[in-house]
């Protein structure tokens, strides 16, 4: 026994001596060109040690080698793959006598990667030149699973120093710099620690994460986790763990923050579409998924002023991202997120500019499939605000459709459907809206800035069109609707008062009052019509609006209307027809009560809209009586040519003569006819025009004779 333990003991000496001896009696050159071919061997890649190689055995077994490059892969150019400043690596000896690996030191220098793709091949696949990567195994899921890691190890300086990432499709680059990452990992059944840093493309970005222990990581086990990134561009922490699984499942609390949606993106390469938009991002709450499916639970959610919570799930499965979720937002403004097209300057800088024919960028709709959900307490589209919005919007393919099923907004409630195809060329849209209760005056000055009508009212609209531009979709829109307002007023012209300056005209007394700051002005802003129902239909073609029938009822006036808005245009052209009626019935009352007919004209530009009595109307209407009257015709009681322009005046407003004297007796009739009561509105005209008569003084009348207080019988 003790011959045994002194021949141990002398070869254990032999092999310590050998380990000292062996790298100072032996040339670099004899091991550096083996070491060599067993890497290039094992890589499949030609490896290069252009500087020193030392070797060392004791106390631990120490390789350092400088200026080493690994060839790139067949059909990737001429630069190397990858190449270091230095390498240093260090294994503790006693150990592996244990079947343990103890890594005291790895350390790159200088290291410098260069990653290329090309279709389906790449340069970071090691494998010999002819060979056909190996295809996808199925069964067993993913990478983690018992027995992955069937060994004892430990980290000690484990570092990368100053190194360099690049990316190339052929299409687009990216490259990392500045890579310093160190590890520490004492076991693999204990926590490994994982620090660093990187520049990419510009910036700076720190990275920190924790894993409770690597073996439990690799096979499988639900394993803790805590992860930290920092920089200018995002911010976010998670704290939780991989969940027990074949691939590479989390689950955890998180927060993120980005300063600058729209710088994040132009890092990623990614174009956004213009606007004032998509600045400040952050969310907290609360992660699980894989790779492919990633669900988010986020108590806060935050994008510029859009603040509320939900959930979202984020599927990416296919080179398209796809979101399935439900949001519940405060308020909702997506004002600032609408393609905004370039300004052009408009005709006239204080009035209504023309239509764009700037481009309209719909490329967001091609960024993300989505099926979203969203209740909404306020919702803003330019000046348009909804309260108490339930919207669900589906995005497919670069489609996008909005339903509405409820919507409360200026005091009414409706539902509306909105479609943007952005599939077709060019671009197609539709709206179909049903909403009643409104207040009119708000929605319509938010809607087409249109300030002229107070009321309660309803609306269906359908509409379609489509066009790359403001311009060519107000061109091509199409559809049909109808409206209802009741209790409310147009403002900015007074009917009634337009009849009485007619008839002060007509009368002769034109001047009377016009001078009389007393009297109400037919138009401006303080002119008003009220009324108790305002009703019609209408329809589009082109982009032409055309309604023709129009009413308006009023205690003292019907109104009819028929005519045109030409959007394209931006002209009008619509006659009003005003009765004023002896009735003060309202809404509801005879259309058909015959009284004053003053024909009202508006039309013009959008930014010169003419509003005025139809000289027009009234003007064809008197050649017409007058035409009648020469050519023989009746002109009702007339026994003058006078009398007769007078009638024919009185027929252009609606105010016909009566054919038959009102004494007369009709034929068959035992009782004498009784005079017809005539129209308080009319006695008032026909006051006016007589006034102006020269009429000789009324022979003195017999005491037994009535006359009334004008001396007239």
């Amino acid at each position: 026994m003790t011959r045994l333990l002194q021949v141990i003991f002398v070869l254990i000496v032999l092999v310590i001596g050998a380990a000292i001896i062996i790298p100072f009696v032996l040339p670099p050159s004899f091991y550096q060109e083996r070491v060599r071919l067993a890497a290039s061997e094992a890589l499949h890649r030609d490896v290069t040690l252009d500087g020193e190689l030392e070797l060392r055995l004791l106390p631990r077994i120490e390789i350092r080698a400088s200026n080493v490059s690994i060839a790139n892969a067949e059909g990737f150019g001429d630069a190397s793959f990858a190449e270091m400043g230095e390498m240093r690596v260090a294994v503790k000896l006693e150990p592996l006598l244990s079947r343990r690996i103890e890594i005291a030191e790895f350390v790159l220098i200088d290291p410098v990667i260069r990653l290329q793709q090309r279709g389906g091949r790449n340069n970071w696949t090691m494998a010999e030149a002819g060979d056909t990567p190996p295809a996808a195994t199925g069964g067993d899921g993913g990478f983690r699973r018992p027995g992955a890691l069937p060994l004892e190890a430990s980290f000690g300086d484990v570092r990368i120093e100053n190194g360099t990432i690049s990316y190339s499709d052929g299409d687009q680059s990216h490259d990392i710099t500045g890579l310093d990452l160190a590890m520490g990992l004492p076991s693999l059944d204990g926590p490994m620690q994982l620090d660093g840093a990187l520049s990419a493309n510009g910036e700076r970005m720190s990275f920190s994460a924790r894993i409770a222990s690597l073996r439990g990581f690799f096979e499988g086990r639900e394993t803790g986790l805590l992860f930290d990134l920092g920089g200018n561009l995002v911010t976010a922490h998670f704290d939780g763990s991989f969940r027990e699984s074949a691939d590479l499942s989390v689950d955890g609390a998180f927060n993120t923050t980005v300063p600058s949606i729209r710088n994040l993106a132009r890092f990623a390469g990614v174009d956004m579409p213009p606007g004032d938009g998509l600045r400040r991002f952050s969310t907290s709450g609360r992660i699980a998924g894989d790779p492919a499916h990633i669900a988010l639970t986020a108590d806060a959610i935050r994008l510029d002023e859009i603040a509320g919570s939900g959930r979202l799930t984020v599927i990416l499965e296919n080179a398209k991202p796809r979101l399935d979720g439900a949001l519940s937002l405060a308020i909702l403004d997506i004002t600032p997120y609408l393609p905004e097209p370039a300004a052009e300057p408009a005709a006239d800088p204080a009035g209504i500019a023309p239509w764009s024919e700037a481009p309209i960028d719909l490329a967001g709709l091609g960024l993300v499939d989505a099926d979203l959900r969203l209740s909404v307490g306020t919702l803003k589209f330019g000046e348009i605000e909804v309260s108490e919005t339930e919207l669900r919007m589906r995005v497919l393919n670069r489609r996008l459709e909005a339903n509405l099923t409820q919507i409360a907004l200026y005091e009414g409630r409706g539902t509306a459907d909105i479609v943007v195809n952005g599939r077709s060329r060019p671009p197609s849209y539709s709206l179909r809206a049903d909403l009643t209760g409104l207040d009119a005056e708000p929605f319509l000055t938010a809607v087409a800035g249109f300030e002229r009508l107070r009321g309660t009212g309803a609306m269906e609209l359908a509409f379609t069109s489509s066009g790359a531009s403001q311009a060519a979709i107000i061109q091509g829109l199409a559809g049909n609707g109808q409206f209802s307002f009741s209790d409310g007023a147009i403002t900015g012209l007074n009917v009634a008062q337009t009849i009485r300056n007619v008839s002060s005209f007509v009368s002769g007394n034109g001047n009377s009052s016009a001078g009389d700051s007393e009297t109400p002005a037919a138009t401006g802003e303080s002119a008003e019509t009220d009324f108790s129902a305002l009703t019609g239909t209408f329809t589009a073609n082109a982009g032409r609006i055309s309604n023709s029938d129009l009413l308006l009822l009023s205690p003292l006036l019907r109104i009819t209307g028929s005519g045109w808005v030409n959007l394209p245009e931006q002209t009008v052209d619509y006659r009003l027809q005003p009765r004023a009626v002896a009735s003060i019935q309202g809404q509801g009352g005879d259309r058909d009560l015959q009284g004053i007919t003053v024909p009202v004209r508006i039309r013009g530009g959008f930014n010169n809209v003419n509003i005025g009595v139809d000289t027009e109307a009234v003007g064809q209407a008197l050649l017409t009586g007058a035409v009648r009257n020469a050519l023989g015709g009746s002109s009702g009681d007339a026994t003058t040519p006078e009398d007769a322009v007078r009638n024919t005046l009185l027929n252009a407003l609606g105010l016909g003569g009566s054919s038959q004297p009102a004494g007369d007796q009709p034929e068959g009739s035992e009782e004498p006819a009784q005079p017809q009561a005539e129209d308080p509105a009319q006695q008032l005209l026909r006051g006016l025009l007589n006034r102006g008569r020269n009429t000789p003084p009324p022979d003195p009348a017999p005491a037994e004779d009535p006359a009334d207080g004008n001396g007239n019988r």
